[in-house]
């Protein structure tokens, strides 16, 4: 067996009192230039160019997988603001569903015509073979150039870092910077809880609860779809982070101490997902519809419950007004929340941009103060919340900034299970699928997971 590499010990995911506060701009991050020296090309050393205007005329291709209502909007005002105060540079933008970037993304890195700035899903399975491959450029010069390395938190930072070699995550170089913070949580139609006399779920007894009142009233429980793929990560997230604890999660996700995915966590996880699915409260043809259908369901009042992101509330909040709430839950009465949650794709510079400076400007422009300003004006979640932020009462945009507090607050936020191995994302995607489907039992779905995670030990 191959001696592992050392993982350096993680307590937080996130500086989280600080992003949940807005306070950031003095917050100090520990950025460190390459670990071996290897940044040497001139695209990837040297003094930045930090003004586009001077750089001629530029067509600067992007790809990146705002495709949900507020996410595209944020996107496409900042974009024609960008080219408004440049117009010496025209960006092409290609946007993808998160499922077919993943699919499709690195075989345009590997083109001889890439784009030039992408978003890469943080861990091993991504990020962390793009660097590998050395399609993805460190961008240290440019944290330092546009203050990110002050403005975001160390903490934050470390989830888009990489060794050179692509082998060891959250240490290394800086290979992009994020714009969203997210969580995943409860969305709930609030006339149709009332009607059934119910509270908002506090717990995983009180959800299940609302579960199964909801279905003997002959209301669709929860509205959900797997077609995606990626939906599945969540809600099997939220379940084991409930199930498993904190401690247990981060140790699987970032191979910290002896935890296993057999360990009996994560078998109560996958055997609650197997229960829900097994009483209905999934609904029917599941794994053959999509997560927009299933958004859109609960958005027309069909279910009670939507369990979905951050990033939805821009989809559902101009249809259901101020009927639609959010929530995360507490593993049990009086404790704080756990649920998945973090920081959205990282905006990255890819190896073999013609412009990469007027890439690094762009990705400023995306997560300078304006920037966030601007996603959070559409609907989003901003990675570094301004001060003046603060929604309107009763909206679910002020729901899902408490539940944001409470969670990060409280040490509560897990990482997405995907980024365990390379491998992973395509291992636990199909095994929700086949154990909702009722093909895998709890105990051989954790047993395939625990296969994958194992293989990538032994290879380290």
């Amino acid at each position: 067996m191959v001696e592992r590499t050392p993982r350096r010990p993680r307590r937080r995911l996130i500086a989280a009192a600080a992003l949940a506060t807005g306070v950031l701009t003095g917050v100090a991050a520990c950025s460190p230039g390459p670990s071996d020296g290897s940044a040497t090309s001139a695209k990837t050393s040297g003094p930045v160019a930090t003004d586009p205007a001077k750089a001629g005329k530029v067509t600067l291709t992007v790809w990146d997988q705002n495709t949900d209502p507020g996410a595209n909007a944020s996107t496409e005002a900042l974009n024609k603001a960008f080219m408004a105060k440049y117009p010496n540079v025209t960006i092409k933008r290609v946007s993808r569903s998160f499922t077919d970037l993943k699919t499709t993304l690195k075989l345009a890195l590997s083109s001889a015509n890439p784009p030039d700035v992408v978003q890469a899903n943080q861990g091993y399975p991504d990020m962390g073979a793009f660097v590998k491959a050395k399609l993805l450029q460190p961008v240290d010069r440019y944290a330092k150039a546009y203050g990110w390395d002050t403005a975001f938190p160390s903490q934050l930072l470390d989830l888009n870092r990489f060794t050179p070699d692509g082998k060891t995550w959250e240490t290394g170089n800086l290979y992009g910077v994020s714009q969203t913070g997210e969580i995943i949580g409860i969305y709930y139609n609030k006339a149709k809880l009332k009607s059934l006399g119910l509270p908002v779920p506090t717990t995983p007894t009180g959800f299940e609860t609302a579960l199964a009142k909801a279905k003997s009233s002959g209301l669709q429980p929860l509205s959900y779809g797997d077609s995606d793929k990626s939906p599945g990560i969540h809600i099997f997230g939220v379940i084991q982070a409930l199930a498993a604890g904190k401690s247990e999660v981060r140790k699987l996700v970032f191979d910290e101490g002896d935890a296993k995915w057999t360990d009996s966590g994560t078998l109560k996880a996958a055997t609650t997902l197997r229960r829900w699915a097994d009483k209905g409260y999934l609904g029917s043809g599941f794994n053959g519809k999509s997560k927009d259908q299933a958004v859109a369901s609960f958005g027309q009042g069909k279910s009670l419950f939507l369990l979905e992101g951050t990033w939805q509330s821009a989809a559902l909040a101009p249809k259901m007004k101020k009927n639609v709430g959010f929530t995360a839950l507490s593993p049990t009465a009086g404790q704080p929340p756990l649920t998945q949650g973090g920081e959205g794709l990282a905006w990255s510079v890819t190896s073999k941009s013609k412009h990469p400076d007027v890439a690094g400007a762009y990705i400023d422009f995306l997560v300078n103060k304006n920037g966030m300003k601007a996603a959070a004006t559409h609907g989003n979640l901003p990675a570094l919340p301004p001060a003046d932020y603060k929604p309107a009462p009763g909206t679910v945009d002020a729901d899902i900034l408490t539940r944001w507090k409470a969670v990060s607050e409280k040490d509560g936020l897990l990482p997405y299970l995907d980024y365990t191995t390379p491998t992973f994302y395509d291992t636990l995607t199909a095994a929700v699928q086949e154990l909702t489907a009722g093909h895998l039992t709890p105990k051989a779905f954790t047993s395939r997971l625990q296969s994958d995670y194992a293989s990538f030990q032994n290879s380290r």
